[in-house]
């Protein structure tokens, strides 16, 4: 039987699970709040990195990404700095969505799952 591997667990998530050679990442959202849609999706996509790095694996290995945003009319800007995050490396599965957030301030949350 293949091992799970969980990384930055408590009582309600994980920050990331391995498993069979993939990486499933929480969505990530910003620390600083008081940034526009782009700061904020700059502060995700960092994160998102780190959490792949620290996993074995980076953004050119995306199969899948879940984006929810506070107001769907901020998708042209979060794609700007989605587009420029992702640079060349093939695109994942990705569905972007309006949706109410845990914190009015938080404007984008990022989900995605990346194989190694």
């Amino acid at each position: 039987m293949s091992k799970i591997n969980r990384t930055g667990s408590n009582d309600i998530l994980s920050s990331a699970v391995e498993y069979h050679n993939f990486v499933f990442c929480a969505g990530m959202t910003a620390d600083d709040l008081t940034q526009d849609i782009t700061g904020q999706t700059r502060q995700v996509v960092a994160k998102i990195d780190a959490m792949l790095e620290a996993n074995g694996t980076d953004n050119t290995r995306l199969l899948q990404a879940q984006i929810w945003l506070k107001d769907i009319r901020d998708r042209d800007a979060m794609n700007k700095v989605w587009v420029e995050w992702l640079g060349s490396a093939g695109r994942p599965a990705r569905a972007c969505v309006e949706a109410n957030m845990a914190s009015p301030r938080h404007l984008v949350e990022i989900m995605v799952t990346a194989c190694k």
